[in-house]
């Protein structure tokens, strides 16, 4: 019985389509989307930070995954319960009619774990019980290291290490151990963990067709640092001896050799982007993010933005808060020679010559194509932080000087993060509003799912981004302020609470606060897309 409970559970918390791999034919995970083009994740250490919390973020860029966020509770299971593993996949046809997402297969179940963590539940799980937290970033390595035989994908990972781990090191190894046992099916992946002292990155491939297994390898980033991943394999050479800020997987070196990837006689440095991952490098579309992001947080190094490669990570030139983070991840290369609005110009009233109103950073590839747009959208071309395309984006706080409920703070936005607004949520809230646990990718255009209204202040904005950002800035900046503002007074009061040991109140304080900034974003975001509709009626 408890592992029919455990299940249900799943399936509900998982927000997914489970279906037979025998009931349809199943292609690539990914097969109608360049991954080279999908999500960022910026890391910051615990002493590069303005307030000493770690931070990792993430921005779902893609068009297939489920819109919705949960809580998943921590839940006890029998002994011998197993767990069943699913893998994300791409049905060969989309229903007519219907949105773009994504399927589930079983791959297979593994044993479960007696005890397993209360966690947020996204399309990629982000932040657990015990304040480790998750961000990712596809970066699609050789097609040769691609395998169907393991059971394991990247979500399935992530949910894995948010039920069974409590730091950044436990999540690493369990990942090593369990890719190694039942193998890894999925792309190249980065995932950004951090816990309550320090944050690493984590760089998987697959071990070849066929085989069962993963290569990987994983880098601390220095606690006076920050870090990005954009779809590119960013770990070169690596130091093994240095426990301290280096782990791998045992085949490392025996994979890149077999495959002629590397070749140790050749005197050349082992380098794990370059053996398993070499094209991401080339890619603009990757390497440009890497640049706009170490130049926004440390201008003081004059990166080049067209070099090849750049520093793992760099000390930025002031510590980093997190307006700061949501700052950059609202950024499309603005007041750049990379911004995407620069060859369309008028001539305003005063005969000067400006970007005119109707061009936007968000233009779709036909858009862009027709528009000469500096090369267009495409893996070799230009792509910025904030895209049209994300689904939901996170800045996750990791916070050692209070209590996990506390500490553990996810800043959740949905869709376009520059025409978005993030919302404070407590790892210790028992509950969301029913709009936020809606699958928009499942109910299509709805009132009763939260994407949709940011998704359509967005899709309106986009229309005449020069006339209507300004309008979005101007209602989002202030409630902006006053959801940080406030998270400030509320760690106080759950503070006090906690150490009273009231914790019946911190858990009241928490809900609380983050139930009602949720609402409070949603009803201004209709009443801003109301606005923006009436204002620029005439405009259309």
């Amino acid at each position: 019985p408890m592992k029919k409970i455990f299940l249900s559970i799943i399936f509900i918390a998982s927000g997914l389509s489970v279906a037979n791999a025998q009931s349809y034919n199943v292609v690539d995970n990914n097969a109608d989307a360049d991954p080279t083009l999908e999500c960022t994740s910026i890391t910051v250490g615990k002493k590069a930070s303005a307030d000493g919390s770690v931070m990792t973020s993430h921005t779902d860029d893609s068009g297939r995954t489920r819109t919705n966020i949960l809580i998943v509770p921590a839940a006890d299971h029998a002994k011998g319960a197993t767990k069943t593993i699913f893998r994300r996949v791409t049905p060969e046809k989309d229903e007519y009619g219907k949105m773009k997402k994504y399927d589930f297969v079983r791959t297979g179940e593994i044993p479960q774990v007696a005890h397993t963590y209360k966690y947020f539940s996204t399309a990629y799980p982000c932040l657990n019980e015990h304040q480790l937290a998750i961000g990712e970033s596809t970066f699609t390595g050789r097609k040769e290291l691609q395998s169907d035989a393991g059971l394991i994908d990247c979500t399935a990972l992530c949910e894995l290490m948010m039920e069974r781990c409590s730091t950044a090191r436990q999540a690493i190894a369990l990942a090593g151990d369990l890719l190694k046992r039942y193998g890894w099916n999925d792309f190249g992946e980065a995932l950004t963990i951090a816990d309550k002292n320090e944050v690493w990155h984590l760089e998987i491939v697959g071990p070849g067709k066929g085989k069962v297994g993963a290569v990987w390898v994983a880098q601390r980033v220095p606690d006076d640092h920050i870090a990005v991943n954009a779809n590119a394999s960013t770990i070169r050479e690596i130091d093994l001896r240095n426990k301290d800020f280096f782990a791998a997987s045992d085949n490392i070196f025996s994979v890149a050799q077999e495959m002629g990837f590397w070749n140790k006689k050749s005197g050349e440095p082992f380098r794990f982007a370059y053996a398993y991952a070499p094209d991401t490098r080339m890619s603009l579309a990757c390497r440009r993010r890497e640049w706009r992001v170490f130049d926004l947080m440390a201008p003081s190094l004059g990166l080049d933005p067209n070099q090849e490669n750049y520093p793992f990570s760099v000390k930025p030139d002031a510590k980093v808060t997190k307006e700061k983070m949501m700052e950059v991840f609202k950024d499309y290369y603005q007041g750049t020679e990379y911004d995407m609005r620069k060859n369309l110009t008028v001539t305003d009233k005063d005969g000067k010559t400006v970007i005119s109103p109707v061009a936007n950073p968000f233009m779709k590839a036909d858009e862009q194509k027709l528009m000469k747009i500096n090369g267009g959208w495409h893996w070799r071309g230009e792509r910025t932080i904030a895209v049209y395309f994300t689904i939901y984006a996170t800045i996750i706080q990791c916070r050692s000087d209070m209590p996990d409920p506390i500490g553990g703070l996810l800043w959740f936005a949905l869709d376009n993060v520059a025409s978005s607004i993030y919302v404070p949520l407590y790892m210790g809230i028992t509950s969301l509003p029913k709009e936020y646990e809606t699958d928009g990718r499942q109910t299509g255009f709805s009132r009763n799912a939260a994407w949709w209204v940011f998704n359509r202040v967005g899709t309106i904005a986009a229309k005449r981004w020069g006339d209507m950002s300004p309008v979005v800035e101007k209602e989002f900046a202030p409630l902006q302020k006053e959801f940080i503002d406030g998270a400030a007074e509320t760690d106080r009061l759950a503070l006090e609470a906690y150490r009273a040991k009231d914790y019946g109140k911190v858990t009241e304080i928490l809900d609380s606060y983050s139930n009602s900034c949720a609402n409070t974003a949603l009803q201004r975001a209709w009443s801003l897309g109301d606005m923006l509709w009436t204002m620029f009626d005439n405009m259309w």
